[in-house]
């Protein structure tokens, strides 16, 4: 969240899109109702079905899913085209005057660089044009057909809202009311907030369809401001906190780039890291990447890092493909690694923790199969999940026999108490019988690992033998121990670099990643949490309501990172001269000598024009043009892997032609012919993804006591099938069977020309739990496709055929 919850309410519009807020953070929704009550907030919600969050909404817009690109993209049109957007923070905040490379074009789908045999696209092209000293070459009149403010105008300008409803099924006059409310926003007197969730990012195109969001909020100069921002609602309280601290494969804790076997030494590593400003106003703040990378491996390896041995940067593990989970799976099931040419076996034995891949991942089929061909795996939960007992799988998810399977399943039992926001968590209990804490769960393996290398040796044995290991209870670590690493220490005498007066002594805890050193003296777990821990304390645990600035923003309550900053890119929400766009939301303002307000998303004295309000990007502006993206440097309309219809903009090139996706007998794809009904998932209130169904006397249970298949009244008629009836959902990939929902909540489309259908189903339940209270796997259904920048799945948009049962 660029934001947070509690800056909703100063918002003037709300676009809520991708998710499905009072249903699914149900007590974060409190501040929209907030919005409305102290501003009038309008509330649009865009969505496929009529939801709790529609009900409530000023404003309702249906939606195709899989098609807010072009939705999107229609809005941006609009805002460009009837000249509202906010045009003085567009030339000052962003990279519209920027150069683009000429050598870069569009045509019929495809982005300049395209390899159709590999299916990627060579970015050289997309680069911006330099000047003699490396600089971007700029156009500040945006005129110059090669900036990015022009390229953006003639990329979008085919998302006409008769475009728009050809494509998304929209009416043209409901998406020109959505238009009218978004884009009032697009000058200095009001603000508004896009709020998504998984809505977006299980798609083949996620990562597009929020840099589209942020395209939109750029243009009306909502980033950084009170009230602004595109804000992501994440489904759990920890998964924030697990994506800062190294989630993926490809990332290192504080995102920091996960080394590639190419990079031997760590200068090579930092060269390839560290980037070079591309303004001369940039501040650049990434050039500070080696101190956050030589604290990290200090905080790794403690006293075994030196300056002699690159701190043990030999030691960190290197990647040379992708490791993302579903490609593990799919060298677990092939039984060979895809990386490796398929000549190097696939994994034996696999640890699982607070995950449940037969439920949540993609073709159930597959996991279970996959699973079947480990020799060993061990299940950490609080309930016993279908992984946890996948060889108990029903008949139609297609299982080896049980005698069959070689696997030996160990389950180990947590009681997690997770964090997020770095808001600290008192234990409510201790775990109940032989069931473990997750610190103590892994403090086991680690020095059973690390035992069995001492006395064994192996290939690289220091990569494990040499982790620091320093808790005072190194078998049930404590976890503010944990938070003290993770924020900073110093190792020796520091000298704050902007106050040499303020010197920090050997074992002292810093005040922030701003006094993290390149040199060895400081170590630190995750530099983009540095502070959350201070000699003062743990920060996590303050509870002061105090809000001088009245704004919501609490900066005495748990800790923001980075640097209990409580808006990202808040120098944006002053114009040139450091003065608030709006004086009654002000997120920071020059007062003279310094910015003044939240904590500043800038050096602190330095006066306005000095450095650009985006401080974390080598051009110091927020990016409309993405050249990093795997799928193209503006987001365009690609349909879902599964299409109901040819792309209306270039059928040639119908889905995003650099997804993700496999090729085993079990990675099937199904035709629009064979399966002519589209299909989306989606969560509810009562139950906690797959857990609720565990519960013996949940009344949970009894509020949503089973699975149910959502229909639109019309094709049910069309089929015969009545409210309560059984029906059977079939995909390329299997078949499910629930009761009928004959339901308003969604509506028949007209797309492309034709009548279109969308039915739906929520995760929730699966063949593990209380007996009365399971049902069918959702993901038995869904594809194995992936968007090409996080290789999530296709989860939210796919084609199926609907049959009474």
């Amino acid at each position: 969240m660029t934001n947070g919850w509690v800056d909703i309410k100063n918002a003037d519009v709300i676009l809520a899109m991708g998710g499905n807020p009072a249903e699914n953070h149900p007590v974060g929704f409190k501040w929209f109702l907030e919005a409305r009550k102290v501003r009038n907030c309008k509330l649009v919600a865009v969505d496929p079905r009529f939801t709790r969050t529609a009900a409530v909404a000023d404003l309702y817009s249906p939606i195709r899913p899989g098609t807010d690109i072009a939705f999107l993209c229609g809005l941006v049109r609009h805002a460009i085209e009837t000249g509202r957007f906010h045009e003085d923070y567009v030339r000052l905040h962003t990279s519209a005057p920027c150069l683009v490379s000429p050598d870069f074009g569009f045509d019929e789908g495809l982005f300049s660089g395209f390899d159709a045999e590999k299916g990627e696209y060579a970015r050289e092209s997309w680069a911006y044009q330099l000047d003699g000293r490396g600089f971007v070459k700029t156009d500040p009149t945006l005129e110059d057909p090669q900036c990015v403010f022009q390229l953006l105008k003639k990329h979008v300008d085919r998302y006409t809202p008769e475009m728009v409803e050809r494509i998304c099924g929209t009416p043209k006059d409901t998406f020109l009311k959505v238009a009218e409310i978004v884009t009032s926003t697009g000058n200095a007197a009001r603000v508004g907030t896009v709020t998504y969730a998984l809505g977006w990012t299980q798609h083949s195109t996620g990562v597009q369809m929020i840099r589209a969001a942020a395209i939109l909020q750029l243009l009306l100069g909502n980033v950084g401001r009170p009230g602004g921002g595109v804000n992501a609602f994440r489904g759990h309280s920890n998964i924030q906190g697990a994506t800062d601290t190294a989630g993926t494969f490809e990332i290192l804790p504080g995102y920091l780039k996960t080394p590639v076997g190419s990079q031997h030494s760590l200068r090579e590593y930092l060269d390839a890291n560290t980037p070079k400003p591309l303004l001369a106003a940039s501040m650049n703040y990434w050039q500070n990447y080696p101190k956050f990378m030589v604290s990290l491996l200090k905080a790794v390896y403690g006293k075994a890092a030196t300056r002699e041995n690159d701190f043990g940067y030999s030691w960190l593990p290197k990647v040379d493909g992708n490791y993302s989970w579903m490609y593990i799976y799919d060298d677990m099931y092939r039984g060979s690694s895809t990386r490796a040419g398929g000549q190097e076996p696939g994994p034996e034995g696999f640890i699982t923790f607070g995950m449940n891949p037969v439920a949540l991942g993609p073709n159930s089929k597959k996991m279970v199969a996959a699973l079947s061909k480990l020799k060993w795996m061990v299940v950490v939960e609080n309930v016993e999940t279908e992984t946890a007992i996948f060889w108990k799988a029903p008949r139609e998810y297609e299982g080896p026999e049980p005698a069959a399977i070689p696997t030996e399943v160990f389950l180990l039992r947590t009681f997690t108490n997770s964090a997020r926001w770095l808001q600290w968590k008192w234990k409510a209990l201790d775990p109940p019988g032989q069931a473990k804490a997750d610190q103590e769960i892994l403090a086991a393996i680690l020095l059973a690992v690390r035992d069995l290398y001492q006395k064994e040796g192996g290939a690289l044995p220091e990569q494990v033998t040499s982790v620091s290991w320093s808790y005072s209870n190194p078998y049930r670590p404590d976890l503010g121990e944990v938070l003290k690493e993770m924020s900073g220490t110093a190792l020796a005498e520091v000298h704050d670099p902007s106050d040499k007066t303020k010197v920090h002594t050997a074992g002292q805890q810093l005040d922030g990643f701003g006094q993290l050193m390149d040199d060895g003296t400081t170590a630190c777990g995750n530099w983009l949490h540095s502070g959350v821990y201070t000699e003062a304390g743990n920060n996590a645990q303050r509870r002061n309501n105090a809000d001088p600035l009245g704004l919501g923003m609490f900066h005495n309550w748990a800790f923001s990172w980075p640097a209990n900053r409580r808006i990202m890119y808040n120098r944006a929400s002053a114009d040139a001269e450091g003065r608030p766009w709006d004086p009654t939301r002000a997120g920071i303002k020059w007062n003279g000598e310094k910015w003044v307000g939240d904590v500043p998303d800038m050096k602190p004295d330095a006066p306005p024009g000095t450095y650009g309000a985006f401080i974390m990007m080598p051009e110091g502006l927020a990016r409309l043009f993405a050249p990093a993206l795997n799928d193209g440097p503006f987001p365009e309309h690609y349909e879902a892997v599964e299409a109901p219809i040819a792309n209306p903009l270039h059928p040639k090139v119908t889905s995003n032609p650099a997804f993700k996706k496999f090729t085993s007998d079990k990675d099937v794809y199904g035709a629009r012919e064979e399966f002519p009904i589209v299909c989306t998932t989606y969560r509810l209130t009562e139950h906690f993804h797959y857990w609720t169904q565990h519960q013996h006397d949940g009344l949970l249970n009894e509020v949503q006591p089973g699975f149910f298949i959502e229909i639109p009244e019309a094709l049910a008629e069309q089929k015969g099938i009545r409210n309560g009836s059984q029906v059977r959902v079939i995909s390329a990939r299997g078949q499910i069977q629930g009761v009928a929902m004959v339901t308003r909540r969604l509506r028949p489309l007209t797309v492309d020309g034709k009548e279109t259908w969308q039915i739906g189903f929520p995760i929730h339940w699966g063949f593990a739990g209380v007996p009365g209270h399971t049902g069918p796997l959702a993901n038995l259904l869904t594809p194995s496709a992936m968007d090409p920048n996080t290789w999530t799945p296709e989860y939210k948009a796919f084609l199926v055929k609907l049959e009474k049962a």
